[in-house]
């Protein structure tokens, strides 16, 4: 059977298993492009469905937190239309919650 480019670069992503750590930078770069809080943002990380984020002005902090589901909604939709995030990686999947600092 004959397999496109896109499915053999995902092959490729699972056999080495490269999924969790690409899939944690898609999650992140999600995050800078929906929230516009990017420049504020000091550190991410991710950990079984959580995304904690540090944000460097409580203004900011504040008005993203009272958008925490939108947030969410909107990361999850960007990563399924990422061609390059594996949802079926039980170690790094979608964003189930946010902890904002």
């Amino acid at each position: 059977k004959a397999l496109g480019m896109d499915e053999l670069v995902r092959e490729y992503i699972r056999s080495m298993k490269l999924a969790s750590g690409l899939n944690t930078q898609r999650i992140f770069a999600a995050w800078d492009e929906v929230s516009g809080a990017g420049r504020y943002t000091l550190r991410k990380f991710f950990r079984a469905g959580t995304l904690y984020v540090t944000v460097s002005s409580s203004v900011v902090r504040e008005q993203l937190y009272f958008q925490k589901d939108t947030l969410i909604s909107a990361i999850n939709g960007r990563l399924r239309e990422d061609e390059l995030f594996t949802s079926d990686d039980p170690r790094v999947s979608f964003v189930r919650e946010l902890k904002l600092k």
